[in-house]
């Protein structure tokens, strides 16, 4: 799944680490140059610096195979122009923008290619949840708003994890495998299931580095 995240204020930036975290292929759109700089440090995710309602930028960004464009910036106006350039110009299926004055929200609908509008007062979880309908991304979402950090390591033929159910698998104090994604799809980690190579693994830490979760597994 791809989507652009237009806007890297706390906002934009908690979104797309939620979207990254949870497998989607996410660009972010940025006008501050330092910003963008500093979020492309922290997240893997690709950066672009510019302004997103800007029709060519976004075509850059990837709008045209886009699954899923937010538009979160401070400005409605942009937000607008954005959501109206990613459903009509583009044909993004799915489409969320967050109104920050509750006196724009009338403009927020599908005559401007808002599928899902989300007050600045609504918890960010609500926008994840109207825009990707997908309740493992706000799983995800509710572990990173309460400082939980959500690490991805993969099994190789090398880890000692591989061939392993998982109930062998010690990992780090405060730390628990959210799921095993194997041939592209989520699994549930049951103490049963045995880790194969290939398999990558969701962890929720609030304690652990990602080194120490790699070094549990390799």
């Amino acid at each position: 799944m791809r989507a652009i995240v237009a806007g890297a204020g706390r906002l934009g930036a908690q979104i797309a680490q939620v979207l990254a975290a949870a497998r989607y292929d996410v660009t972010v759109v940025e006008r501050d140059e330092a910003r963008a700089a500093e979020l492309g440090r922290r997240l893997a995710v690709r950066m672009l610096t510019g302004d997103a309602s800007d029709p060519d930028l976004l075509e850059h960004a990837g709008a045209l195979n886009a699954d899923l464009v937010i538009a979160t910036t401070g400005e409605d106006e942009d937000n607008l122009v954005v959501s109206l350039l990613a459903k009509r110009h583009f044909g993004v299926p799915r489409v969320a923008a967050r109104v920050n004055d509750e006196d724009n929200a009338w403009l927020f609908d599908g005559k401007w290619g808002v599928d899902a509008a989300v007050p600045a007062a609504t918890p960010l979880i609500s926008l994840i949840e109207e825009a990707t309908g997908a309740t493992d991304t706000v799983a995800l979402l509710r572990l990173s708003k309460a400082g939980v950090n959500v690490i991805e390591t993969a099994i190789s033929t090398a880890s000692r994890a591989a061939g392993r159910p998982l109930a062998e698998v010690v990992m780090p104090e405060g730390s628990v495998i959210a799921t095993v994604v194997r041939d592209g799809r989520p699994n549930v980690p049951t103490p049963e299931l045995v880790l194969r190579p290939g398999d990558e693994l969701l962890v929720v830490s609030h304690t652990a580095t990602e080194q120490e979760i790699h070094a549990a597994v390799q």
